[in-house]
């Protein structure tokens, strides 16, 4: 198992937060959500895209981003920001194995205390006019490069 994590902001479609959930199951990685959430997280609403995976993941609930700020200094973790205004692309990137990958509400993003947070910001290159990956597409794109330079190496 990797030390690699995902973290989801404030998520607010339980489709998209169980399809993270099973990607984390299969790849061996664990999950942070900060709440609060914008539905209620049982597996009733995570169910249908986590499947049977959900008990094969391990998932940290934060109270706010406060929490898991704190969390994450006390673990000497770096927070990697996926957003559509970073400079960096995601496979110019260095990750390390204790980077948690962060990926914002469906809705909104994050809000700019939390973008400022980041230690790094990566952008997934997409063709002009468009607006956003899906979270879980993001998700599984930056994860497989993370792993792919670190736990896969």
């Amino acid at each position: 198992m990797t030390r690699l994590r995902i973290a989801l902001y404030q998520p607010d479609i339980p489709g998209n937060t169980g399809t993270i959930l099973r990607l984390a199951a299969c790849m061996g990685l664990a999950v942070d959500i900060i709440e609060p959430a914008g539905f209620v997280l049982s597996d009733k609403n995570l169910r249908r895209a986590g499947m049977d995976y959900l008990a094969h993941v391990t998932m940290t609930r934060h109270v706010n981003f406060d929490a898991f700020q704190a969390w994450r200094s006390a673990e000497g973790r770096r927070l990697v920001l996926a957003s559509t205004r970073a400079a960096v692309r995601y496979t110019d990137f260095s990750f390390r194995d204790d980077d948690v990958l962060l990926l914002g509400r469906e809705s909104a993003g994050v809000p700019e205390p939390v973008h400022d947070a980041a230690d790094a910001r990566l952008i997934i290159p997409m063709v002009e006019g468009q607006r956003s990956i899906n979270v879980a597409m993001s998700a599984a794109m930056i994860a497989g490069e993370a792993l792919r330079q670190t736990a896969w190496s």
